[in-house]
C-alpha cells in the first residue's frame, strides 16, 4: 500500500475556487493525482486510443477535437479523458492544449480509488461522461 502524499496547498486552494466539494473531498482529490504543467499546443489525448489517465484542469484551456476539427474548448474546472475510463472504451476525441495548462493527472486506478472514496466525485464523473456520450450520439 502506498503512502498518500500530503496535498499541495496551492492545488487545494485552486480546487476550492473551482469546486463545491468539502475540504476533505478536496484533500482526497489533491492527494489522488499528480499536478502537471503542459506547454501550449501539446497533444494530451489522442482519439481512438486506450485510456490510461484523466485530467482535471486547474488553469489554461484545451481544444477538444474529433477527426481534426475542434468541437469544444474546456478550461478550469473541467475533467478531460474521463469518458473513455468510465465507459471502458477508446478515446472519443483528441485533446490539445490551447494555452499553457496546469492540471491534475489521475491514472485509471487512482481515478477509480478516488471515485470510491469520494462518491460525490464519482457521481460527477459519471454524469459528465453520460452527457458527453449522449452528445456524441446526437441525443
Amino acid at each position: 500500500m502506498r503512502k498518500a502524499p500530503a496535498p499541495d496547498p496551492t492545488v487545494v486552494a485552486r480546487l476550492k475556487e473551482l469546486t463545491d466539494f468539502s475540504n476533505s473531498e478536496i484533500n482526497e482529490m489533491a492527494k489522488a493525482g499528480q499536478v502537471i504543467h503542459l506547454p501550449e499546443s501539446w497533444s494530451v489525448i489522442w482519439e481512438k486510443t486506450p485510456a490510461h489517465a484523466a485530467y482535471y484542469i486547474l488553469d489554461g484551456e484545451v481544444s477538444i477535437r474529433r477527426k481534426g476539427e475542434e468541437i469544444a474548448t474546456l478550461g478550469p474546472g473541467d475533467f478531460i479523458g474521463e469518458v473513455a475510463i468510465i465507459s471502458h472504451r477508446l478515446r472519443t476525441a483528441s485533446v490539445v492544449t490551447k494555452t499553457k495548462v496546469t492540471a491534475i493527472n489521475f491514472s485509471t486506478e487512482h481515478l477509480a480509488e478516488l471515485s470510491e472514496k469520494v462518491p460525490k466525485i464519482g457521481e460527477a464523473l459519471r454524469a459528465t461522461s453520460a452527457l458527453r456520450l449522449e452528445a456524441d450520439s446526437g441525443g
